[in-house]
């Protein structure tokens, strides 16, 4: 898949297919923590990326809306967030350590789908000495600092809602 435009039809695609499978995920109550995550996650992709694409240290030459943005709007806006969103529904009662494999069971397929888009696409080019394994360790670090966000927010909203009752009664 080196021809530019077959590379911009498979980013049209996955549009599609991520902001079909949206709703899906935001059925599962409370859509409200699901919320919080998807633009916890997209805003500080947003943010991340923008960094990583200034320090040339990522490149994108294939992207939707090349002429408005340096950084890979389609991962950073809706894949992304919309995985996180998958992946704090299944743990969302789990212990640390079942969290962490299920972590992984999120990254490492994230992982291998980039190493794909580097090695036999344009949608992603690594430069300045970024690997493999800097993905892996920061796609693992921002979900898991996602998941904690969110578990923080839950934990506030619990307690809160304690309180509520105890000065009802």
């Amino acid at each position: 898949m080196n021809n530019y435009q077959t590379q911009k039809v498979f980013l049209r695609i996955l549009v599609a297919v991520t902001i079909g499978l949206l709703p899906l995920f935001l059925r599962k109550p409370p859509i409200k923590d699901w919320l919080l995550v998807y633009f916890f996650n997209a805003i500080s992709n947003g943010f991340i990326d923008q960094i990583i694409a200034k320090q040339k240290i990522v490149k994108y030459p294939v992207r939707l809306l090349p002429k408005l943005f340096k950084k890979h709007i389609v991962f950073d806006y809706l894949v992304y967030p919309t995985i996180t969103i998958f992946y704090n529904q299944v743990t969302s009662k789990d212990k640390p350590i079942t969290i962490f494999y299920k972590l992984l069971f999120f990254s490492i397929p994230m992982l291998f789908v980039e190493l794909w888009a580097a090695k036999k696409t344009d949608l992603v080019d690594w430069k300045k000495g970024w690997a493999w394994y800097h993905t892996l360790i920061s796609i693992t670090i921002k979900s898991s600092v996602t998941r904690l966000f969110i578990g923080l927010v839950r934990a506030i909203d619990k307690k809160q809602m304690i309180n509520q009752y105890a000065a009802n009664q």
